[in-house]
């Protein structure tokens, strides 16, 4: 058994990070576990999920505990590009043309229903989402450090969506559920009849702190066999003949950022298998698209989960 090396930043910053996101989103551990993943890895989260299970208030208790600004863009059909990135007014006293900044200058930004929105509103972030940067005007201009977006949106069967394009995917680290609460998480919320859960949330760090915390993820070590691992799965999602496209390069760069960020999280300066293991389908199924005619699938978000899973349970583990 790997015995652990001494950790690269002190353990109880992000025990008290992910006790504090916790407290606000009650009975969802794994998803404020993925969540901070992708904080961490300095990736992008997409929520597929119904309306009113929480996908607010873990954006709003992740950017109040890393003690930054959050805004949130609600996406319609009739959004623009220019509501999102902001636009030049041309100021009468001076004379000259002013920018005034959009939503998206924030360090967390929750893009609420992002495929209610056209194509062209939706590619307004890719530049944000890849570089960190917008350009507007023929100028380039930095967004905040950090840079965060955490983005819903509805099953593809829903009314007035728009598909998201697989470019637009390829930049989200993770795909996750939130899903309903059990039971008794439900009847305690009940009993206190409390709305506002994020109201009580006190800054754990703040953004510097983060950007150190997402720059020791670097540090996490990857061993030959874990990396091999890493590629023998992506290469299996561009052979394999049910799936018409196979995980990118990004992709696989992106399976390997977040097993070190889940490292990192859980006090290990180095990655396991399990860390690939566990990741592997809220990484990688939404950058795949099943064949449309391939025996027993169909095109959905289920079936590429299935064939994920079906295709990592093939691959023999590391020795």
């Amino acid at each position: 058994m790997q015995a652990l090396r001494p950790l690269p930043v002190p353990l109880p910053i992000l025990v008290r990070l992910r006790e504090t996101v916790e407290s606000a989103l009650e009975g969802k551990s794994e998803a404020v576990e993925l969540a901070l993943v992708s904080l961490l890895a300095q990736g992008h989260l997409l929520i597929e999920d119904v309306p009113g299970v929480g996908k607010t208030t873990l954006a709003r208790a992740l950017a109040r505990a890393v003690g930054g600004e959050m805004r949130r863009i609600q996406f319609t059909s009739d959004l623009l590009p220019g509501d999102v990135l902001g636009v030049s007014v041309f100021d009468q006293r001076r004379a000259e043309f002013t920018f005034q900044q959009g939503p998206i200058f924030a360090n967390v930004l929750l893009a609420d229903e992002i495929n209610r929105a056209s194509p062209r509103t939706q590619s307004a972030l890719l530049e944000a989402m890849n570089e960190g940067q917008v350009s507007i005007d023929g100028q380039t201009r930095p967004l905040p450090e950090p840079f965060f977006v955490i983005a819903t949106q509805n099953s593809q069967d829903f009314a007035g969506t728009f598909p998201l394009p697989e470019s637009q995917l390829d930049r989200f680290l993770l795909r996750i559920r939130i899903g309903y609460p059990s039971a008794a998480t439900e009847a305690r919320l009940l009993e206190r009849g409390v709305t506002d859960t994020v109201t009580d949330v006190e800054p754990v760090i703040d953004p510097a702190q983060l950007v150190s915390l997402q720059r020791q993820v670097n540090r996490v070590e990857i061993e030959t066999s874990v990396r091999d691992y890493i590629l023998a799965i992506v290469a299996a999602t561009r052979a394999t003949p049910s799936i018409a496209l196979g995980v990118s390069t990004r992709g696989a760069l992106a399976l390997g950022r977040a097993a070190r960020a889940r490292a990192l999280l859980r006090g290990r300066d180095f990655v396991l298998v399990e860390d690939v293991l566990d990741l592997a389908v809220p990484v990688v199924a939404h950058r795949i698209r099943i064949a449309a005619y391939a025996d027993g699938f169909t095109v959905g978000r289920d079936e590429a989960e299935v064939a994920i899973r079906e295709l990592v349970a093939r691959i023999p583990l590391p020795m």
